[in-house]
């Protein structure tokens, strides 16, 4: 029964590698092609200010903080308004999709967040990188449940 336990976290990280693996190996995005922002977790505010300051903060350990304005398709979720908000705090410019820019190094940046099994999956993805983790929501917010995972294109 104890070894049964111990493969629990393993069956759950394994389920979200091959779930962020299969979700990007269909798409072939280019600058301008990345997945259309998704939400589907229906989260709280402080659950998803909890899950986007985290991704953001793993996307500025990956990509660099402030190395370029960031361009977001956002859908007036508490998800993309969270990662507004980080991405801002953490030293990016941001631009929504529709927004003019002024040619700077723009960085499209698209998000999914669905729920799996009790836990939900956040996704973020650029041209170059694809960062996903897995998250337990609680009543105060959410805490990452798995390793993260990162997907880098040539």
């Amino acid at each position: 029964m104890a070894s049964f336990r111990s493969l629990a976290p393993l069956a759950r990280i394994t389920a979200v590698s091959v779930m962020c693996a299969c979700a990007t190996a269909c798409q072939t995005p280019g600058e301008g092609d990345l997945t259309a922002r998704a939400d589907k977790a229906e989260l709280s505010s402080t659950a998803a200010n909890a899950i986007a300051g985290d991704m953001v903060s793993k996307l500025a350990d990956v990509v660099g903080p402030g190395t370029g304005t960031i361009v977001l398709k956002s859908d007036g979720s508490p998800f993309g308004e969270a990662m507004k908000l980080s991405l801002k705090s953490s030293g990016y410019a941001v631009a929504m999709a529709d927004q003019k820019t002024d040619g700077s190094k723009l960085i499209h940046l698209a998000y999914v967040v669905d729920s799996f099994e009790g836990s939900v999956l956040a996704r973020l993805s650029t041209s170059t990188i694809d960062l996903g983790r897995a998250y337990a929501v609680t009543k105060s917010g959410a805490t990452p449940s798995s390793p993260l995972s990162i997907m880098r294109r040539g």
